[in-house]
């Protein structure tokens, strides 16, 4: 008896139960029930038919999707823009007016840095063992300090381009230190308080929303219809123009250089970079070039897809519409990825191989390089991309090679590395091993590794990796649409 009622336990279907007919079912209300599970059916066979449907006009019409992946400050976005600016360059050449607010902004920003470092920065006495410190020592110099009070307007300056960017009538408004960004920007009295807010970085959302809010703003013209309507007045640039010296001389400054040393503080290695440049962007004409939109910095939040068409190839009577995909690349957005990886055909994985001496922003007891190789083993065990190209990007070389050539030891950092010599050639050909090594092991088939050492500000060997990509995904999603 006891093993008939375990065996209706176990036999016991919950869906059944739902399904089934009611007792006191009459013959008027099954005819009702079965026409309505009849058209039920009829509705869901008709919907499955649309996605497969859907899915063949797709292969048909020759749609690639492209997934851009890595840490934050990895490239994704920057290589976004280099097929932007390779596939679809009349549209690229005419936003890149918009792209002046951000520049500034970079500019005003990485003045901020230098500022805040010094006012944290004390001269050392003779008995502190040449360090600084916040307890002992003297001020600046009286030149620095005058720097700084006529370095003083850039402040207000900062808080207009964080308005222009974040359009007050949009969600984005709360993406700047929540919703007092420009309250706290004023409130730079409060060391504390000042802390605070130069520790968040401005960030916007994937898609037209700021550069509809800056054309707006400053109703430019289109660069193809005469010089970027330049007669508009722009009271950033005057303002950073005016201040152009004085900023120069602050970065030019050899006791400035040591402090930020001292601060570890490495300006010239972060995107959004002009110090150098500041004769040129500095100047009241400015307009921004190809390769100032590639090295602006301006952080996304989201997901941002991109669409273009490539040329037709034979026996096709149009292009190949390609999708690309940038999603964020911060800790807390690495697990918005997965939703992503149903139908890519390819994912560029961009791992920046400089930040072997750096942490994360988000964690500062996790290394950077060390972040990118977890990212990278959970990107190639992941069983949904088995079938997937995966394209590794041994980013910001140049960067790589500045710090190997000015002393800094790979192998204090990267134990593995061991003696091996500290130069270029050797450190990128280690990575690119190791890198491989976990593309072995770690993926679910084999499939081949594609790996290209990049520094993809390079406008020209970029241009060059990515239309061998491109070649490469499209043979393979040919292939696999038999088409080849």
């Amino acid at each position: 008896m006891s093993g008939a009622v375990t065996k209706s336990v176990h036999d016991f279907d919950p869906l059944d139960e739902a399904l089934r007919p009611p007792i006191n079912e009459t013959e008027e209300d099954r005819v009702i029930r079965q026409a309505q599970e009849a058209e039920a059916r009829r509705v869901s066979q008709a919907i499955d038919d649309s996605i497969r449907a859907e899915k063949q006009a797709q292969k048909k019409k020759g749609i690639v999707r492209l997934l851009l992946l890595g840490q934050s400050e990895s490239g994704k976005s920057t290589t976004l823009r280099h097929f932007q600016k390779l596939y679809t360059p009349t549209a690229f050449h005419e936003e890149r007016i918009l792209w002046r607010s951000v520049i500034q902004l970079n500019i005003v920003r990485s003045v901020r840095t230098i500022l805040d470092a010094l006012s944290e920065f004390r001269l050392p006495t003779l008995d502190s063992g040449g360090e600084d410190s916040d307890d002992g020592g003297t001020s600046i110099p009286h030149e620095l300090e005058m720097l700084q009070m006529r370095l003083t307007p850039l402040r207000h300056i900062e808080a207009l381009l964080i308005a222009k960017l974040i359009p007050p009538s949009e969600d984005e408004a709360a993406s700047v230190i929540g919703s007092s960004a420009i309250s706290a920007y004023h409130s730079h009295r409060s060391r504390s308080s000042d802390r605070s807010w130069r520790a968040q970085e401005v960030f916007v959302r994937p898609g037209a929303t700021w550069k509809g809010a800056l054309a707006k703003s400053t109703r430019t013209r289109p660069i193809s219809l005469g010089n970027t309507g330049m007669q508009t007045r722009d009271e950033a640039q005057e303002v950073i123009h005016s201040c152009s010296y004085d900023i120069m001389a602050l970065w030019n400054d050899r006791l400035v250089r040591e402090v930020l040393r001292r601060r570890k503080i490495r300006l010239e290695e972060s995107s959004g970079f002009f110090l150098n440049d500041l004769d040129r962007v500095t100047a009241l004409n400015y307009t921004p070039n190809d390769d100032d939109v590639l090295r602006a910095r301006l952080k996304t939040v989201g997901v941002s897809e991109y669409r273009c068409e490539m040329e037709a190839v034979a026996g096709r009577e149009s292009g190949t519409e390609w999708r690309i995909v940038d999603v964020g690349g911060s800790r807390s957005q690495v697990p918005t990825w997965v939703p992503f990886f149903d139908d890519v055909d390819a994912i560029i994985f961009l791992a920046p191989i400089s930040s072997f001496d750096q942490v994360l922003a988000e964690d500062r007891s996790v290394n950077r390089l060390e972040d990118s190789v977890l990212l990278w083993k959970a990107v190639c065990s992941n069983k949904l991309l088995a079938n997937v190209d995966l394209v590794l990007f041994l980013n910001k070389c140049d960067i790589l090679d500045a710090k190997l050539t000015s002393g800094i030891r790979l192998s204090k950092y990267v134990r593995s590395y061991g003696d091996r010599p500290n130069e270029m050639e050797t450190a990128s050909k280690y990575f690119r091993s190791k890198f491989s090594a976990i593309h072995r092991e770690y993926s679910p088939l084999p499939r081949k590794f594609y790996g290209f050492c990049t520094t993809v500000t390079d406008t020209t060997t970029t241009a060059g990796i990515l239309a061998s990509v491109r070649d490469m995904v499209v043979r393979r999603h040919l292939k696999q649409s038999r088409l080849l």
